[in-house]
């Protein structure tokens, strides 16, 4: 069912609280990277422009449920004030009387951060106390952070229970629109890359769009479980030794519903990752025993790019080899090459999640090609896995 999104909230005069997800990396007390900071702000700005007294609340690392300065989101405040061009004013705990008071200080158009939730065990705990204490601070509730939103938390499902209203923010309301409307209603061709280490990972996913895929273009480490399944040395590439059989039957079911389900056909081996100065392209099946599959090869980057050339979805999730290793990373960068080529040249609806996959978007500048990135990790696998997720199951429906 559709939800509300923070458009369909009176929210003018009201204290809205909009769980965020900042949980960014600092160093020295200083954040390296915004990127989720920045993906929050129109939902922010947003609410600043509707004159909403903003609350807004993140978890950060993982302090274990213990308050630990080395988790604080001071530093994320001042940051966000910087981005904004505005005060945003800190509260040095995120339930009680401390926080009570900053917020009730809040003028429409205003914002505050409240300390960092996790320094409560009660927030994963999703403890039905601890979520009314956080539902007291405000008038509505909106989740932007789908990073989150497969966890079922005090700030992402329990506190939902306790307000008139709980909306999705414009991020949230993105990645849903890509995730799951895409996936209901894909434009064909269909083509859907899946990669990193385990297979088992990735079974969800692989049996959830076996339903809906025209070709899934298996690579990364994964890919040597199912060689090793039809019968191939594999060498010391990883295998998943107690997937084997489950693999064999995903590559039965894809040929039973007529999905074209490809694995390389050559590979980049060498004696292990840090023997990148040996590195040499050979055919699958003929590995030799000392060495080990890193990446995808020539041949396969070639095939690959020859079926993401014709599509009109494409869903790529985990890198094609040892990507943060030269020169196994060449496989992943050439798959994002082809990705970028089709939402340019096609019109396809090209959709990225997994931290390898969106950085090698990234650091080949062909981020501003790709449709939709998307920002989260556990909660865009469950997706597409065809899981419910209970930060977007708590929400109000329309």
């Amino acid at each position: 069912m559709p939800k509300l999104s923070i458009r369909d909230l009176d929210i003018a005069g009201k204290k809205v609280f909009i769980r965020v997800d900042f949980n960014v990396p600092l160093e020295n007390g200083t954040v390296t990277d915004d990127t989720r900071i920045t993906a929050a702000i129109p939902t922010i700005q947003f609410a600043i422009d509707k004159g909403a007294r903003i609350i807004l609340a993140s978890h950060l690392g993982r302090p274990k449920g213990q308050k630990n300065p080395k988790y604080s989101l001071k530093p994320v405040a001042e940051h966000l004030s910087k981005v904004l061009g505005l005060p945003v004013a800190f509260a040095q705990d995120c339930i009680g009387d401390v926080a009570a008071s900053v917020v009730n200080s809040l003028k429409d158009g205003e914002i505050a951060l409240l300390e960092n939730l996790r320094f409560y065990a009660e927030e994963e705990g999703n403890d039905p106390k601890f979520s009314e204490q956080l539902a007291s601070l405000c008038d509505l509730y909106v989740n932007d952070a789908f990073g989150t939103a497969h966890r079922a938390h005090a700030s992402t499902a329990g506190m939902t229970k306790f307000v008139k209203q709980a909306a999705a923010g414009f991020l949230m309301e993105r990645e849903l629109r890509y995730l799951v409307e895409t996936l209901a209603n894909p434009h064909r061709p269909f083509v859907v890359i899946l990669g990193g280490a385990k297979v088992s990972d990735k079974i969800q996913v692989i049996e959830n769009l076996l339903k809906s895929a025209d070709a899934i273009l298996i690579g990364g480490a994964m890919a040597y479980t199912f060689l090793k399944a039809r019968g191939l040395e594999v060498g010391k590439s990883l295998v998943e030794a107690d997937k084997t059989d489950l693999a064999a039957q995903l590559e039965a079911k894809a040929k039973e519903l007529g999905v074209n389900l490809l694995l390389p056909s050559d590979h980049m081996i060498a004696g292990g990752p840090d023997d990148g100065a040996n590195a040499r392209n050979v055919l699958v099946d003929a590995t030799p025993a000392d060495s080990m599959g890193l990446d995808i090869g020539e041949a396969t980057c070639q095939a690959y790019a020859e079926i993401i050339g014709k599509a009109q979805t494409i869903i790529w999730n985990g890198p094609m080899g040892m990507f943060e290793k030269s020169p196994f990373d060449k496989g992943t960068r050439a798959i994002a090459q082809a990705v970028a080529d089709a939402s340019e040249k096609n019109n396809a609806v090209s959709i990225i999640g997994g931290g390898d996959s969106v950085a090698a978007v990234h650091e080949s500048g062909l981020a501003d090609k790709i449709t939709h990135i998307s920002t989260g990790g556990g909660a865009t696998l469950e997706l597409l896995a065809g899981d419910v997720l209970p930060g977007v199951a708590a929400l109000t429906e329309k």
